[in-house]
């Protein structure tokens, strides 16, 4: 199986792009182009987000929403075009899965002393490199993969961990049915998380086989997602896992609150899973 990975520790030469990349310092003056009654508020709780982050990790985030905005005008990345929803409806959002992982992660797969540096985290799914790319910034002592099949966005996802220098960043452009069944991916990950990916329980197959056992999955979905929760508890059963936690997560999306759905893997995945590329979603278990 061939993989096309990519280090931000290669060192390859910086292709900025035309507009200021260094610069809104800090991050709170927002501007926006577009706007509706709520969004000075929703913008205001962006920016309280963002403010837990230093001020170089500020400038790395203005580096992203800056080279996000600029690529989307000539390649489907996201159906957001306005810098003020960026910020609420991606940046934001990201940041926000991060205290029920992290609690999680402590609670159940750590040792007594609560140490999370070092922790490998998959991004399946990354698209626009979300959530991936800005938990990267606000945790440096981790060590991310981001995971997409398209050629096209894994070349963005390049670029932007170029021009963001984020050393903790790999991307890995191929099917999560392929590095599943790889030895230098399987059960290596002690989280593996994905957003606006798949329905829980085809998901479920893309994701576990990559967690190792006593490690995490956590799915970012909507305000209810019991109904696909319940859909998914044999897919989750036959691959290895079972349910940890649900907890609400304030979104400054249009939808207003999301589920943080997390699992752990107690026991290895079988290894006929994940099944042939397609076959999941297809399929589903």
């Amino acid at each position: 199986m061939s993989l096309c990975c990519y280090s931000a520790a290669a060192g390859r030469g910086v292709v900025l792009l035309g507009r200021r990349h260094w610069l809104r310092h800090p991050l709170l003056n927002l501007r926006t182009t577009t706007t509706v009654a709520s969004s000075s508020s929703a913008a205001a709780a962006a920016a309280a987000s963002i403010s837990s982050l230093s001020p170089p990790q500020q400038r790395q985030v203005a580096v992203y929403v800056d080279t996000l905005l600029e690529w989307n005008q000539r390649m489907n990345l996201t159906a957001v075009t306005d810098e003020a929803e960026v910020m609420t409806r991606h940046v934001a959002d990201s940041l926000a899965v991060l205290p029920p992982l992290e609690r999680a992660y402590r609670a159940r797969s750590v040792s007594s002393v609560g140490d999370v540096d070092g922790v490998r985290l998959i991004d399946v799914g990354s698209g626009a490199g979300l959530p991936g790319l800005i938990l990267a910034v606000a945790r440096p002592s981790w060590k991310f993969t981001l995971l997409e099949s398209m050629r096209k966005r894994c070349t963005f996802l390049e670029h932007a961990v170029e021009v963001m220098k984020l050393p903790n960043v790999d991307v890995v452009c191929d099917r999560a049915e392929n590095v599943g069944q790889s030895i230098d991916f399987r059960e290596r990950y002690d989280i593996v998380a994905a957003r606006a990916v798949a329905e829980l329980k085809v998901l479920a197959e893309y994701c576990l086989p990559l967690v190792r056992i006593g490690g995490l999955f956590i799915a970012a979905k909507g305000h209810d997602p019991h109904e696909e929760i319940r859909k998914a508890e044999c897919a989750v059963q036959k691959l290895g896992a079972c349910m940890l936690e649900l907890s609400n997560v304030e979104s400054l999306g249009p939808h207003g609150k999301r589920t943080a759905v997390i699992y752990i893997k107690e026991h290895a995945t079988p290894k006929k899973y994940p099944r042939l590329p397609g076959t999941p979603s297809k399929m589903p278990l």
